[in-house]
């Protein structure tokens, strides 16, 4: 699946999207979000696909946040601001609660928009050249709480704070020491990296695989709020399943798991 500016495809379990308008840093136009929308919908609702791979073209920067020359035809007025935040809103909280692991692959500049899209992955993987940052308060723009609060679940917030506060670039070596990447490679190693991760998720238990990621994030809730029968039913789902029998078998068989999914 392509549209203009945005690229999809699946290899074996893993689907890849890419923003594909290198020529402007990825930057993004309403077109293009409503692409990601329909791209993500099909990767959530595909069996066949384990993990989803997020990246840019090009080599300058992951993604660049809103294409600005788009803002006279798109962004004219409070109404079709309205319409544009919205759709890239429900971009962001599609791709943060995918119910399959996410993995970010950036290369280049990470910066406003692409650090908000970036932090809605399960995982971030960046050059060693890579570049941070949020520049909101060199902008003076209001910033959500919803942006807000997915950033202070992988940094913590006094990071989050000091990338606000500053609005500064960061390093690859400063955002792995805050948790904002998990891994940092060589510009020649990265894609080959990622994949390799990919498939290597791809491989294990889709239901164990996911079921983390939701326990995960009701751990993040304040205790009150947390599902604990949710989060039963999908660890006693994981001991009710093929893949379960098939995992002790593999061990005793010393053989690699097929697993299913169900």
């Amino acid at each position: 699946m392509s549209t203009d500016k945005m690229l999809s495809r699946k290899e074996g379990a893993v689907g890849w999207m890419t923003f594909n308008n290198p020529e402007r840093h990825n930057a993004v136009s309403m077109e293009m979000w409503q692409a990601a929308e329909k791209i993500l919908t099909d990767f959530a609702q595909d069996s066949a696909v384990r993990v989803v791979v997020i990246t840019g073209a090009g080599t300058k920067a992951f993604v660049s946040g809103a294409d600005i020359s788009k803002f006279e035809s798109e962004r004219s007025s409070a109404e079709a601001v309205a319409t544009y935040n919205a759709t890239t809103d429900r971009v962001y909280k599609l791709l943060h609660s995918l119910p399959k692991p996410t993995i970010a692959m950036i290369r280049g500049y990470c910066v406003g928009g692409g650090a908000a899209l970036a932090v809605c992955c399960d995982l971030r993987m960046c050059e060693d050249v890579s570049k941070f940052a949020i520049p909101a308060a060199k902008l003076g723009l209001g910033y959500g709480l919803d942006g807000i609060r997915r950033l202070v679940e992988v940094v913590g917030p006094s990071f989050a704070k000091e990338i606000f506060f500053t609005a500064r670039q960061f390093t690859a070596q400063e955002a792995q020491t805050m948790g904002l990447v998990n891994r940092v490679l060589a510009p020649a190693e990265l894609e080959a990296y990622v994949k390799n991760y990919a498939e290597t998720i791809s491989g294990n238990a889709p239901m164990t695989v996911n079921s983390v990621k939701r326990i995960v994030g009701e751990a993040l809730k304040d205790a009150g709020d947390r599902d604990t029968a949710l989060c039963a039913r999908l660890v006693k789902e994981c001991f009710d399943s093929q893949d379960y029998i098939e995992g002790r078998r593999a061990f005793m068989e010393k053989r690699k798991p097929a697993f299913v999914g169900r």
